[in-house]
């Protein structure tokens, strides 16, 4: 137990990770089509106030600006080359915020998908995909990242090269998948199926779970599927504030501090032990949902009725895998 995060779970019945880096780095001036990434070298400040305002609004755990780290998604930008220096500059960035918290607080290294599609479907093979995640973690290690955090995925056989590439890199790890598309992912894993394939890895995750997808309710709904089936490994619930609309031009969530607190408190009582937000988020939630976990006692575990009356309907009637079937719903949220 000698990372960070171990010591965490093994102390604590919660941990609260961050929220949106996207939704951020957007109201910092950051514009649609720029790489992320880049200001970990142009505008380390403003990465150093993104982190902050993490560490600040109570999270213990934050992810670094490093989600599209990979050489396939920074050729896009003619960046490719600087894939070890960008994810570097982006832990090292971290590392000294959460160094100067006065508390434990955890840096993880942002891993998203390469943006291609993995053999026999596609062009990705196996081994490069591998060499990406492997050149993408080495940086993160260098920066001084805690964990590697692999995020947003959709297919486990790029599931099973991030967690290849930390096995090489000698790090531990975390890894969340996308569940978009009733209940499944855009290459159809069920919930179900991640427990699965999560259970039968050589070098397992810290901890799994889901990000993004819907909303709130979608998300919770996959959490429930998980630990029905009582994985030993802690489960992430990391859902988007609300619903995205598209309101003067910009993205926006419509999720209040007050249904992120809600669902803060819904996930803990699932069954999930790392809660955060994803797209949308912002610290003003994260210190709503901080609160409401410290204040709010342990209830039962929710049902899904409880869910849709809380946080609003679901996008589906079915969460993926054929065991749990509900009505629609009205999609207006409680604010």
């Amino acid at each position: 137990m000698t990372d960070a995060l171990s010591r965490l779970l093994a102390s604590r019945d919660w941990l609260m990770a961050d929220g949106a880096t996207g939704t951020t780095l957007f109201n910092m001036g950051l514009q649609s089509g720029d790489a992320p990434e880049l200001w970990n070298a142009d505008h380390p400040d403003r990465i150093r106030t993104l982190y902050r305002g993490a560490v600040e609004a109570g999270s213990d755990i934050f992810l670094t600006n490093t989600f599209g780290g990979t050489a396939a998604r920074l050729k896009l930008h003619e960046a490719q080359g600087r894939v070890r220096e960008l994810n570097r500059l982006g832990a090292e960035l971290g590392r000294d915020v959460a160094d100067a918290a006065g508390r434990t607080v955890v840096v993880a290294g942002s891993m998203g998908p390469t943006g291609e599609i993995m053999a026999p479907m596609g062009p990705l093979t196996h081994d490069r995909a591998v060499q990406m995640f492997h050149e993408q973690a080495e940086g993160l290690k260098e920066g001084g990242a805690d964990v590697l955090w692999v995020e947003t995925i959709s297919a486990p056989e790029e599931y099973r090269a991030a967690a290849e590439a930390a096995k090489l890199a000698g790090m531990p790890w975390v890894g969340t998948m996308s569940f978009d598309t009733a209940g499944r992912t855009m290459m159809g894993v069920t919930s179900a199926d991640m427990v699965t394939l999560v259970g039968r890895l050589d070098h397992p995750p810290l901890a799994f779970g889901a990000n993004c997808g819907v909303g709130a309710s979608d998300l919770m709904r996959t959490v429930l599927g998980f630990t029905a089936m009582a994985p030993e490994i802690p489960v992430v619930a990391k859902g988007n504030a609300g619903i995205p609309k598209y309101v003067d031009g910009h993205i926006h969530y419509d999720g209040t501090p007050e249904l992120m607190a809600r669902y803060a408190v819904l996930a803990r009582d699932a069954g999930a032990r790392i809660i955060g937000g994803c797209c949308g988020t912002t610290p003003e939630h994260l210190k709503a949902m901080r609160a409401a976990l410290e204040n709010t006692p342990p209830g039962p575990r929710p049902t899904l009725e409880q869910i849709a009356a809380e946080l609003g309907g679901f996008s589906s009637a079915s969460d993926g895998t054929g065991e749990t079937v509900e009505p629609r719903t009205r999609r207006r949220r409680r604010s």
